[in-house]
């Protein structure tokens, strides 16, 4: 347990309650000052003392995937930092990669508020943000600059439908924000998976789905790495007509998984801020509700490719045990966001102790070695 577990997340949620998404913009003004000013005293203190703190080096847990150098295999997920805005700061923090974004072609300021909420009986959190962001345009031209001082983990851009455009012109919307963002990016996340966005799940069909990555991979003549992020609700058989996509149009890989719309398994009852039934709130369950099921989609994903599809596993990470058991399961590289919200900024390094620890158990010399060990061991 460390001072963030003991005092400041009991003061937060508990003592001030404080709302989740004001809290939420207070962290990334905070981290986008540090972001803008990390050449300058006292940020520049603040940046070597953040890295002291959080980050572990260690070549066991390198990797090189898709051409990009990873220092580590754990990443911020996104929706955290939506505009871009903390870029320069992720590495600061611990993480290998950071996942921007989501971003929409057309600025949008996302749903209604109140729509983030904590449900801690659960260790998770309910959210229908509504992919509010500033606009791809915007986006550009602030990656663009923070690129100028140089970023030192791979930065993905997680690419959303604008609200307005129909969804039978998703696929141009998407190409859209992919040409104003593909120098700005590592790799790229086609969206197709929020619950939040009317109808875009419906975008997963594969017709659909094959509309949208057939005009980005024509568009994508650098050949930026192209993952598409699914649903954990989607059934087996449209899982695999995604891999087959995915293989078809030589994506880097998958992304597993979004939030999901069940509440069948929730403890939690009623929400506290509305005082409605959690089955009457709109939104996707994101935290460890979702942490077996994302891990059941890995599997399959992993054994229907032999393994040979980078998997980014996303969903109820807290500990050293979760991140581990989504890389043996098949994840080359996994994210955070929910799980790092409720255990702290201290855990970006405590998990990856426990993967160097998990290694040396097993005999093992590299994290790549244990990707998809589950599967392999099953042959």
């Amino acid at each position: 347990m460390d001072i963030y577990q003991v005092a400041i997340r009991p003061l937060l949620f508990n003592l001030v309650k404080a709302d989740p998404e004001w809290l939420h913009s207070t962290t990334i003004r905070s981290l986008k000052w540090l972001s803008q000013t990390s050449n300058n005293p006292p940020a520049s203190w603040i940046h070597h003392r953040l890295q002291q703190s959080f980050c572990l080096e260690d070549a066991r847990l390198e990797q090189t995937l898709f051409g990009l150098n990873f220092p580590n295999p754990l990443g911020l997920a996104a929706g955290f930092d939506k505009d871009g805005v903390a870029a320069r700061i992720w590495s600061s923090l611990g993480f290998g990669f950071a996942e921007l974004g989501t971003v929409t072609y057309h600025p949008q300021p996302g749903n209604p508020r109140p729509r983030l909420f904590r449900l801690p009986l659960d260790k998770a959190a309910l959210n229908r943000m509504g992919f509010n962001n500033n606009g791809a345009a915007a986006i550009a031209k602030l990656l663009a600059e923070s690129q100028q001082n140089l970023i030192s983990i791979p930065i993905g851009v997680n690419l959303g439908k604008s609200k307005v455009t129909p969804l039978e012109e998703a696929a141009c919307d998407y190409l859209n924000s992919f040409r104003l963002l593909k120098n700005c990016g590592d790799y790229f996340v086609v969206n197709v998976s929020s619950p939040n966005t009317p109808g875009l799940r419906s975008l997963q069909d594969a017709a659909m789905l094959s509309s949208i990555l057939d005009l980005l991979q024509k568009e994508n003549t650098a050949q930026k790495p192209l993952f598409v992020k699914i649903a954990p609700d989607l059934e087996w058989s449209a899982i695999a007509d995604i891999i087959s996509l995915a293989q078809t149009y030589q994506l880097a890989g998958i992304i597993a998984t979004n939030t999901t719309i069940r509440r069948d398994r929730l403890k939690t009852q009623v929400i506290d801020q509305t005082g409605k039934s959690v089955t009457e709130e709109a939104g996707g369950i994101s935290g460890a509700p979702l942490g077996d099921r994302s891990t059941e989609i890995i599997r399959f994903i992993a054994a229907q490719t032999q393994g040979k599809m980078p998997i980014i596993g996303v969903g109820g990470i807290f500990s050293p045990e979760d991140a581990w058991e989504k890389i043996t399961a098949g994840a080359s590289l996994i994210q955070v966001y929910t799980g790092w919200i409720y255990e702290g900024p201290f855990m970006v390094r405590r998990i990856l102790q426990g993967l160097l620890s998990k290694l040396e158990q097993n005999g093992l010399n590299s994290i790549s070695e244990a990707v998809g060990l589950q599967v392999k061991s099953k042959k």
